[in-house]
């Protein structure tokens, strides 16, 4: 399998008027087409500047992005976003509202929105897309705020905690059953979370990053003799263990580092 995207050597700094604060410093991984990537690092490492980074938001200040081996390509190739929030417009529909990147770049055509109600079945959100965001729960508005990132049928689907505001039995069974649906349509994706667990259920590969400026400290890929993407069947895995004390391990060494 090709390597679908390349981080060589990031680097990235946050400046004010009275100091410079280092971010990323040599980040180097790859990206496997097709791959479902977890970063897991300490709070305030710069996860999320780095996914800024990958979606063309934030220039780094140092090395090169290549996707498919083209380095610069990455403005080129089509890139969803998926925040912590949902971020739905409360004055919208559903439908209106998983509609609204189609509406900004002018592709509301047959194939899309052919494309758009398939995926508000397989959602299970089909009987509720004439609803209001008040009228559903967490676990649906994340539902719809997925749909519309897939809408624009993105190559790379970048994910920034998005079951982080989510009770935590919704979020176990939501993030599996929209991890399932994710595999479906084979998109590369990077999801930053802080939960190891997840990580480790969802995963093709982790990405442990050190604390601020954060460098990759390690790279595990991922093998659970269970093929069901869900924290309860992964728990069961001999092998879940071993990975979740590797990365409480790492992670406890860098928080306890930061403390001294």
């Amino acid at each position: 399998m090709s390597n679908f995207l390349t981080l060589h050597n990031i680097g990235y700094s946050y400046h004010s008027p009275q100091e410079e604060t280092a971010a990323l410093h040599h980040i180097n991984f790859s990206v496997r087409e097709g791959e479902f990537i977890a970063i897991v690092g300490p709070s305030g490492c710069g996860k999320s500047t780095l996914l800024s980074i990958i979606a063309g938001l934030l220039l780094p200040e140092e090395g090169e992005i290549s996707f498919n081996c083209n380095a610069g390509s990455n403005i080129q190739r089509p890139i969803g976003y998926m925040l912590q929030k949902d971020q739905l417009l409360e004055w919208r529909t559903i439908e209106q509202n998983v509609m609204l990147g189609l509406e900004i770049t002018k592709q509301k055509t047959p194939m899309h929105l052919e494309y758009v109600n398939t995926l508000l079945k397989e959602y299970g959100l089909d009987r509720f897309r004439h609803c209001y965001p008040s009228q559903l729960s967490g676990g649906m508005k994340q539902r719809a705020a997925l749909i519309r990132t897939l809408a624009l049928k993105p190559d790379l689907l970048l994910l920034d905690e998005p079951f982080s505001a989510l009770d935590y039995q919704t979020r176990l069974n939501v993030s599996s059953d929209i991890c399932r649906l994710i595999r479906q349509t084979k998109k590369t994706v990077i999801l930053i979370t802080h939960d190891l667990a997840e990580a480790i259920s969802l995963s093709d590969r982790i990405i442990v990053l050190s604390k601020r400026p954060a460098t990759v400290i390690r790279n595990i890929p991922i093998q659970l003799s269970s093929k069901d993407n869900s924290y309860l069947s992964a728990s069961k895995c001999p092998e879940f263990h071993n990975y979740f004390n590797l990365l409480w391990e790492d992670l406890n060494h860098e928080n306890s580092t930061n403390k001294q």
